[in-house]
């Protein structure tokens, strides 16, 4: 992320977004967040557009299936699902 980042003049988090979202028009990411500067730096990610190589590159380093559990441990997941 931080080197594509590099390569476009992003944040790794932008490049992300914009990873996810290049992943077809059925793929959403939904990113959280509790300060207005970061929602305006990922609505900022709709906007960019990485190339076919950049993508290839992303899908290799990250392969699908390769992220998989639970995002917060049991006691944050036990908050999550109250």
């Amino acid at each position: 992320m931080r080197a594509v980042a590099g390569e476009v003049g992003c944040s790794p988090a932008q490049v992300a977004l914009a990873w996810v979202l290049a992943q077809g028009e059925d793929i959403l990411p939904i990113p959280g967040t509790r300060r207005v500067k970061y929602v305006e730096e990922n609505a900022a990610a709709a906007d960019l557009s990485l190339t076919a190589k950049q993508i290839a590159n992303l899908n290799e380093a990250v392969p699908q299936g390769a992220v998989t559990g639970d995002r917060y441990l049991p006691a944050g997941m036990a908050s999550v699902n109250r």
